[in-house]
């Protein structure tokens, strides 16, 4: 198993989501490896050919994240996820977007700064002593790791 590899809890949250192989022609390659094969290339950024040996043919990897890309199964595995933990409220959908541009002046880049920036927060954080968002750290973490293979399906 490798270092950005499904865990063995993260693979049995998603076993059950994942559609059924093998019904064409030859050995299927197991959903768990080929898997694993499109997280290490969302996390590395390397390109397809490059796949270690070990997650498989590189282009099964490939053409099986372009199909589920394709058809919604990366999507439907992200919605099931962030569902379970929105279920269980440890998702907060609170966000706030500002899409405001400020130019600067061309010499504005180098200017040495007149006073120290101000020393962090000292006070409570949000969510500190109701321990909100503080949930199953293996469905956080899948989110996340979802959250990107979809990103990088739909670039």
């Amino acid at each position: 198993m490798g270092r950005g590899d499904l865990t063995n809890a993260e693979w049995e949250r998603l076993r059950p989501l994942l559609p059924e192989g093998g019904r064409r022609g030859g050995r299927w390659n197991d959903h768990r490896r080929t898997i694993d094969g499109v997280l290490y290339r969302a996390r590395t950024g390397l390109p397809w050919r490059d796949l270690p040996e070990r997650f498989g043919s590189w282009i099964t990897v490939y053409k099986r994240h372009r199909r589920w890309s394709a058809d919604g199964t990366w999507q439907m595995l992200l919605t099931a996820i962030q569902a379970e933990q929105d279920g269980e409220g440890r998702v907060d959908w609170d966000i706030s977007v500002d899409s405001t541009t400020v130019r600067a002046h061309q010499h504005a880049a180098g200017a040495p700064r007149t006073a120290p920036p101000p020393p962090p927060a000292q006070g409570r954080q949000k969510g500190d002593a109701a321990r909100t968002n503080q949930g199953d750290p293996v469905l956080a973490a899948l989110a996340a790791r979802l959250a990107e293979v979809v990103r990088l399906g739909s670039a």
